[in-house]
């Protein structure tokens, strides 16, 4: 039987992300399982400290130096004029003490030449002023004549170290975000950007329900980017408004995928490229790019949040490392933590010394989530500039640790000696694969729900991350997948707030379903097409006979509102968001609102399609008691046993080691079975601390 189309693209896709996934080990042993490394900015060093400074990095345990990613004014300090001599002299002294070298791009800094010479190479804000040189990411990265001068610095980088042996990588820019640009080259590269998704001005004018208010285009050359700064935010057009999010984080991979492409015309296949994404990464869409081996991310857990408990606010939040460490698998199937918070920082909204063992903690984490790298910003705390009071491994003297660099040698000399009990090969426990579960999320949905949440007391990035961290307080270990992944490598699968969907999609989920899958749909899914239109018809109409039921309404309450939930004789509240459903005859309600002038309605049902079942949760709740219970229902009706930790209790299992980790700020006591062999860390887990054992 000849295979349809989709399926055919769906495992050309799957083959290419096992692919990448074998060159991503290629350039990480996994007998090494992570390594470690350090910003440094000789640049910014007197160069007779130099060579103190890296013999420093090599003693306290650091096995890569990451290098040059602010220094074009030092590698090109006159157009077209490049010196590479210092940067010898410094790789040179790295490869002395046996530490490897990952080289950036510095994209994100142009010279101060650039901008007095060519200031149309700088994006323009919302109000169509031009940015000015002084600080990063501000270069226009669909203008030619940038495009042109990145090209030949990175160029000039490649045919320089390409060879190197003692380079291991690339990191192309820094923290790329998809800024976004109203400048002239930016409103000509959208206008072809739109010209060759649409073809036609009708079919924008469709999609952009251009009808609405007047808004008719004649011609592609009468568009320009929409702009909330002039339009004013209720009244702008949010079709309009997530084309501009898509063709921004299109440009932002383009950007990416074409300083990749120029690397590879000259590095070593043994040279791999990455970049680092921020954690919370709004706006660029790293599954966007195609030339990068793998995504690496940024994690700032602690900028003055209150966090968990009475000393929430020294140990950080930890839904970020949670999220991003999921997340950015989805290029090359690994990631790491590029860049990790070493202490207090300059930006917060206060700065609080760190519990001591935090950083350790964090850096556990990434690793417990399969991280392959850990590296973090920066080595030596500096003396002057924007970032005087952000924090490094070394002090102000230049030679004494932070309380992070104590955390980071401890930590490094703690994997050195797990590298030890290291053995390949070692398959997951029975119990965790009984318990896979994958989270289903696309940032053009967060794009079209923030931009018209409904209620303030939406958490539109948090959303999906809670129901992490609720199946994680279940045991279970958990993926962040795309629509593209096979879904049958999942017992469970959770389908938060999805709110863009297509007929394939559905389809997909149900196919799932009845092949024996356990598919959870929360409130906010399939409320729109792809265009972001609703559908004309009832609410969420494509998934009806999916959840077995009918959306004939939606409440949202206020920040006081009391709400109340029934469920097996248990009350639950809620104030944000309430689908209310009309069961169909074979649909089962598994909780009713208890309260409101809709009193006895259901919230939650549960539908059986082949062999599996989908639950639909039709509300959101603050405290997530009722969501949790109901994801415990799920995996026990399906025969599979759960844990309950508690609220920043987080267990791993990574290459044959059991990992547990305490954001909360209560001790814990870990319950272990009687063969485990405990390797580091006590069975009493403190706050800021961690466990490691095997069984």
């Amino acid at each position: 039987m000849k295979k349809s189309t989709p399926l055919i693209i769906l495992t050309i896709l799957i083959s290419i992300l096992s692919v990448k996934s074998q060159e991503v080990n290629r350039f990480f042993p996994e007998k090494d399982m992570i390594t470690t490394g350090i910003y440094y900015y000789p640049e910014h060093w007197n160069e007779a400290q130099w060579e103190r400074d890296i013999k420093k990095i090599s003693d306290m345990g650091f096995e890569f130096v990451h290098v040059a990613e602010f220094a074009w004014f030092k590698m090109e300090p006159r157009e077209g004029k490049f010196d590479f001599n210092w940067l010898d002299r410094v790789v040179g002294l790295c490869t002395k003490y046996k530490l490897k070298v990952l080289l950036c791009t510095p994209s994100a800094t142009t010279p101060t030449w650039m901008r007095v010479n060519y200031a149309e190479t700088f994006i323009m804000d919302g109000h169509y002023i031009r940015a000015e040189n002084g600080t990063r990411g501000l270069g226009s990265i669909v203008n030619p004549k940038y495009c042109g001068y990145v090209k030949e610095i990175v160029s000039e980088m490649a045919r320089h170290y390409g060879q190197n042996k003692n380079v291991i990588g690339w990191q192309i820019d820094n923290e790329p975000g998809a800024v976004q640009d109203y400048s002239p080259s930016s409103q000509e590269a959208f206008r072809t950007w739109l010209k060759n998704k649409y073809k036609t001005i009708d079919a924008l004018n469709t999609a952009w329900g251009a009808a609405f208010w007047s808004q008719w285009f004649n011609n592609f050359d009468q568009v320009i980017i929409p702009n909330t700064n002039l339009v004013g935010w209720w009244g702008n057009n949010p079709h309009a408004l997530l084309d501009f999010k898509r063709y921004t984080a299109d440009a932002q991979a383009d950007f990416l995928d074409f300083q990749a492409g120029t690397l590879r015309n000259y590095i070593s296949r043994d040279q791999f490229i990455t970049t680092n994404y921020t954690a919370v990464c709004t706006g660029s869409d790293p599954g966007r790019t195609k030339k990068l081996d793998f995504a690496a991310y940024t994690a700032y857990p602690n900028g003055g949040n209150d966090n968990i408990g009475e000393l929430g606010f020294r140990l950080g939040n930890s839904k970020i490392i949670l999220f991003a460490s999921e997340y950015f698998k989805k290029v090359g199937a690994v990631s790491g933590v590029m860049e990790i918070q070493p202490g207090p920082v300059n930006w917060g909204s206060y700065t609080p010394l760190l519990l001591p063992g935090t950083v350790r903690l964090w850096l556990y984490h990434s690793f417990a989530a399969g991280g392959k790298i850990a590296c973090s910003y920066r080595f030596r705390q500096i003396l002057y500039g924007a970032e005087q009071y952000h924090s490094g491994i070394i002090q102000t003297d230049g030679v004494t640790p932070s309380q992070g660099g104590d955390d980071y040698m401890q930590f490094m000399k703690e994997i050195s000696g797990l590298r030890k009990q290291f053995t390949s090969g070692v398959k997951m426990p029975a119990k965790l694969e009984e318990r896979s579960t994958a989270v289903l999320w696309n940032l053009e949905n967060y794009w079209s729900i923030d931009r018209q949440k409904q209620t303030f007391q939406w958490d539109t990035w948090n959303y999906p991350v809670k129901f992490i961290e609720l199946a994680k307080s279940l045991g279970a270990p958990v993926d962040v997948i795309q629509e593209a992944a096979d879904f049958s490598k999942y017992k469970f699968i959770i389908i938060p707030a999805y709110e863009m969907v297509d007929s394939s999609l559905v389809k997909k989920w149900n196919e799932y379903v009845a092949n024996g899958g356990h598919l959870v749909i929360t409130c906010r899914t399939a409320t729109k097409d792809r265009r972001g239109h609703f559908w004309e018809g009832e609410i969420a109409t494509p998934i009806s006979s999916l959840i077995g039921a009918h959306i004939t309404q939606t409440d949202m309450l206020s920040s006081n509102g009391k709400g109340d939930i029934l469920m097996n004789s248990n009350h639950y509240s809620w104030n944000n968001w309430a689908d209310l459903l009309q069961p169909d005859e074979k649909t089962e309600v598994v909780a009713t609102y208890d309260n409101q002038f809709y009193k006895g309605k259901a919230a939650v049902v549960k539908h059986r399609i082949g062999k599996g079942w989908v639950t639909y949760i039709g509300v959101d709740t603050d405290d997530s008691k009722l969501e949790k219970e109901l994801l415990q229902g799920v995996y026990k009706d399906a025969g599979v046993t759960t844990e309950d930790y508690p609220n920043g209790i987080y267990v791993y299992w990574r290459d044959g080691f059991y990992l547990a980790l305490n954001y909360s700020s209560e001790n814990y006591s870990v319950n272990l079975p009687v063969a485990a062999k405990v390797l580091i860390g006590e069975k009493i887990l403190k706050p800021a601390g961690v466990l490691v054992w095997t069984e």
